[in-house]
């Protein structure tokens, strides 16, 4: 009959080296130090303690710690044999992976990420109803000035959330100069004042 919830050594196993691999059944919650239990495929149950000198990991190159196992998972336990007790101490642990598992999924290209990120915040800023074209005559910290092509001056004031494009990219605004081509798309605020949305300047403005 085969008894899971008993402790079976066999003094093969007291005295190996070498690791061992099973089920991980259960294991405590502290990080520090503790003890878990490993079902072999032998269906013989083994203990093993804890600390914080354990070395676990589930990924090459990446540790963690032994409150991070799930039961369930299949581990490689190296362990040394402890004086006096019955238990081991278990000096590596490694998560063996299960082949029938999806492999993890790969992370975005940080060029979608990019996109992505900037797709929702341009959604999250006002669109406007009024577009500009012109060129940098005078800026300021609170507005800029167009010279348009009829040859008048448009002023537009500017907000904390004003974005530049040069090129596609966002950049800062102290990138942006005077006698600097630009388009801009803008709205007017609830004082029916005109505010810039959007200053755009680079090669998206060559037809």
């Amino acid at each position: 009959m085969r008894h899971l919830g008993v402790l079976f050594l066999a003094p093969a196993l007291l005295c190996a080296q070498a690791p061992v691999r099973g089920v991980l059944l259960e294991r405590d919650a502290q990080p520090a130090s503790g003890q878990f239990s490993v079902r072999l495929p032998t269906y013989e149950v083994l203990r093993f303690q804890f600390d914080a000198q354990t070395s676990v990991e589930r990924v090459p190159g990446q540790p963690i710690d032994v409150a991070r196992l799930k039961p369930g998972e299949k581990v490689d336990v190296v362990s040394d044999p402890i004086p006096g007790l019955v238990l081991r101490y278990a000096r590596t642990v490694v998560v063996v992976p299960d082949p029938m598992a999806a492999p993890a999924p790969r992370p975005p290209a940080l060029g979608r990420l990019r996109s992505a990120n900037r797709y929702a915040e341009e959604r999250a800023l006002p669109t406007g109803n009024l577009t500009y074209a012109g060129v940098v005559s005078r800026m300021s910290g609170e507005r800029i000035v167009l010279h348009t092509r009829n040859g008048r001056e448009q002023a537009l004031l500017l907000r904390k959330d004003t974005r530049y494009l040069l090129n596609g990219d966002l950049v800062d605004a102290a990138t942006l100069k005077l006698n600097t081509m630009v388009f801009v798309r803008a709205g007017r605020d609830l004082w029916d004042q005109i505010e810039a949305y959007q200053v755009i300047w680079g090669k998206i403005l060559a037809p």
